[in-house]
């Protein structure tokens, strides 16, 4: 090793030591916010920070300061996200220490790092999988020279041992290990949970673990000596940048500080002499005297990383603090789709279901963007989806584009982070809105907070494909609506349209939006096979056309007339037909106006409340058994916003309020709406 590498590992490794000590002997400062240090893991993380490229990409954990300080970030700079200061360059202040994301042109790049221990292992993957579909697609990361930025990017995650024991873990470690990605998982092992050790928790450390995913590489090394990791690591990262396979390194470390700052390491830990015998301190100092430094060299060392913390300490307390107006920036990136443009119904066209215009429009944007991929279960060449909407992309653009996942709706749906952070858009999908559960994880954690923690820097730009609904006896698994739950997650948009046309211009519009956005799509719609659903087909708009987000349609328009009672029909979806059919039936037209929401977030109230209040009456429809639900928080909205102009209480008709839907088709039509309820529900209004 070279002397200077030696030296500027000993200063990085003073200067996160120091941090440390600040932090304790200033506790009553720094403990309003919660943290933890890297003390006891410095070694390794600083023999791996001091060895990536600014092509690189690193997902570090919540105990890896000293890895990014060896980035080259400064103690100010993690100082000011310490005491969550306005110019903390990660979130704003909004997030806690050592939760980093940085884009800066001269390191690493870091997209957002979350709290849920482990979490970061399927976006980091994502991004080793972007690298790779960029490879094989002639989109970047080609070897030009022997220049050091010409070298092919790796992707680096490092997380603790116990959290290996995370079922997303190994979908990540599954996916790395199939497709051959270029990644490291650099796992820290200190022997604890938080005040759980590895005896109680595991049956085997992560480097016997990696051992059951053929493909996955794996060494194990003493990451409290310096050197030893360094070489290690040197190798490791020379393979996966040739080879462009994943690797993981299994480090073993003391941690000599506290789990986190509240909690406190005298208060459950019984090993404290043993794991400060182990301390990497002393043993660097060692190298860096073995190798001709003086002990004067050392000192000079160490003073310099005491100076320099102690002076960022004092300049990050008079930093400034964010404003209120503050908390209401960067949770969306603006998209450019504003409005309405395009042909709708170009003349000549047929009619065509559904699901083709979501099929047409995913082709026209693969036809156009190299970018632009798409996976999932069973999407891929043999089936094209359960409903056949991928069906042929996959002959027409190739495996790599197109591709079959296992069954890892949280890999699914995590993945888009890192796809989405080397500049790729993908559109994937879980098959049915019921099997979305174990994606919400990543959804809620990882996918819809991205952009705000990162303070606008790392927006994730996907589209989430959900078929939903009730179809005919799909019974319990394959017949749910959970946009409820979808809705609760903010930081993410969503679309729920009632026709072909609908669904192809917001896909259109999604695919060019900068953010996340879920697009839930009726199965029952799909193909228009349900009675009474024939108005889901549509002449197949233009390539061009884009629908915006947040623009109800005024499906059915009346006017206020005297002495006529009046009614406000709000839905989505499936509702539209149950609306537009029951409104038809009643022979009521010209009493009732029916909006038809198209997105749920962003949501159009405008459009929403102004026809109420010129209505008088409004009834909201949903597929969602009501309680609790989207659909009856949106009557409380229009009631609250509404009032004076009512004249009756804003309605609600949904599913029954039973814990699924059953198989029986009489059971079934028991429980969902149907046009017969609605007409019930809107003749009950009107004579209100």
């Amino acid at each position: 090793m070279k002397k200077e590498t030696l030296e500027k590992g000993f200063s990085k490794l003073c200067t996160a030591k120091a941090m440390a000590e600040l932090y304790e002997a200033n506790f009553k400062q720094v403990s309003k916010y919660v943290h933890a240090t890297s003390r006891g893991h410095e070694a390794i993380q600083i023999a791996l920070g001091l060895q990536l490229l600014p092509q690189d990409y690193a997902f570090p954990y919540y105990r890896d300061d000293a890895m990014l300080l060896s980035f080259g970030l400064e103690p100010y700079d993690l100082m000011l996200q310490l005491l969550a200061k306005k110019d903390d360059p990660f979130s704003g202040g909004r997030t806690y220490y050592s939760h980093p994301s940085l884009k800066d042109d001269d390191k690493p790049k870091i997209p957002h790092q979350s709290s849920a221990t482990g979490m970061q292992t399927i976006p980091a993957t994502g991004v080793a999988m972007g690298m790779q579909y960029k490879e094989l697609q002639g989109l970047g990361n080609v070897i030009q020279s022997d220049s050091e930025e010409s070298l092919k990017p790796i992707t680096v995650c490092s997380l603790g041992d116990a959290s290996v024991t995370e079922g997303e873990i190994a979908e990540a470690f599954q996916m790395a290990a199939l497709k051959q990605m270029p990644i490291l998982y650099l796992v820290q092992d200190n022997g604890w949970d938080i005040s759980a050790n590895a005896a109680e928790t595991r049956a085997q450390n992560a480097f016997e673990y990696a051992a059951g995913f053929k493909g996955l590489d794996a060494i194990s090394i003493d990451g409290a000596n310096f050197t030893e990791s360094y070489e290690a690591l040197e190798k490791v990262i020379e393979t996966i940048r040739t080879e462009r396979r994943p690797f993981l390194v299994h480090a073993k470390v003391p941690l000599l500080n506290h789990h986190t700052s509240g909690v406190r390491m005298e208060w459950y830990r019984d090993d404290l002499e043993e794991a400060r015998s182990r301390d990497p301190y002393p043993v660097i100092k060692k190298q860096l005297l073995d190798a001709g430094f003086s002990e004067q060299d050392v000192l000079d060392i160490e003073n310099a990383a005491k100076a320099k913390v102690q002076s960022d300490f004092e300049r990050a307390l008079l930093a400034e603090d964010p404003k209120p107006e503050d908390l209401f920036t960067n949770d969306f990136v603006p998209t450019p789709i504003t409005e309405e443009k395009g042909t709708r119904s170009p003349e000549g066209a047929e009619k065509v279901v559904m699901v083709d215009c979501a099929l047409f429009a995913v082709e026209e944007l693969m036809k156009k963007h190299k970018e632009c991929l798409l996976y999932g279960q069973d999407v891929g060449g043999r089936l094209g989806g359960v409903f056949r909407e991928a069906a042929t992309l996959a002959q027409k653009f190739g495996d790599d584009r197109v591709f079959n996942t296992p069954i890892q709706e949280a890999f699914i749906v995590g993945s888009t982070v890192g796809m989405s952070a080397v500049g790729l858009k993908p559109i994937v999908e879980v098959q049915f809105a019921d099997y979305i559960w174990p994606g919400l994880n990543q959804l809620f954690t990882e996918v819809s907070r991205s952009c705000y923690l990162s303070n606008g820097k790392w927006p994730v730009s996907m589209i989430l494909r959900v078929p939903i609904g009730a179809y005919g006896s799909g019974g319990p698994y394959h017949s749910s609506s959970v946009e409820s739950v979808i809705t609760n997650i903010r930081g993410i948009k969503i679309a729920y349209p009632s026709n072909g046309a609908d669904l192809k211009g917001l896909m259109k519009a999604a695919y060019y939006d900068p953010n996340p956005v879920v697009i839930l799509e009726h199965k029952g719609l799909y193909w228009s096979k349900v009675p009474g659903t024939q108005g889901a087909t549509s002449v197949e708009p233009s390539e061009d056309y884009v629908l915006p987000f947040g623009k109800a349609w005024v499906l059915q328009e009346i006017w206020k007339q005297e002495n006529v009672e009046t009614l406000t029909i709000v839905t989505y979806g499936m509702g539209v037909h149950w609306a537009m059919n029951a409104s038809e039936e009643l022979g009521m037209q010209d009493q009732i106006e029916v909006i038809d929401l198209r997105t749920l977030y962003p949501l159009d109230e405008d459009t929403i409340m102004k026809s109420v209040k010129k209505t008088g009456k409004c009834l909201v429809v949903t597929e969602e058994p009501s309680n609790n639900s989207f659909a009856r928080a949106l009557s409380g909205k229009i009631q609250e916003e509404c009032f004076k102009y009512l004249d009756a209480p804003v309605m609600t008709i949904g599913s029954e309020n039973m814990p699924a839907i059953p198989l029986n088709s009489t059971l079934e039509q028991t429980m969902i709406p149907s046009t017969e309820k609605v007409k019930a529900k809107i003749e009950k209004l009107l004579n209100y």
